[in-house]
């Protein structure tokens, strides 16, 4: 699984506390065995983010993402506040 991260993304993760950067690496090693574990809370948005799916890094905090002919695309990371 190839994993890019738009520059949108790139901006908000320097943003985010150390702690929520340590939790984003364990919890892309989850996504990448398993994208629909049940810790993720993986699930598409619609609306205004139709073609775009979301999941948890911690209980506020979430990704963004777009699957692109086999990439993912990290779009953005932030509060659900900050998402939408």
């Amino acid at each position: 699984m190839i994993i890019r991260l738009h520059k949108k993304f790139e901006k908000s993760l320097k943003n985010q506390p150390r702690s929520i950067q340590t939790k984003l690496k364990k919890r892309i090693k989850i996504f990448q065995e398993d994208q629909f574990h049940y810790s993720l809370n993986n699930h598409a948005l619609s609306d205004k983010f139709l073609g775009i799916r979301s999941f948890n890094i911690t209980g506020d905090i979430r990704v963004h993402y777009k699957e692109l002919e086999g990439v993912i695309v990290l779009i953005n990371i932030g509060s659900h506040s900050e998402l939408y």
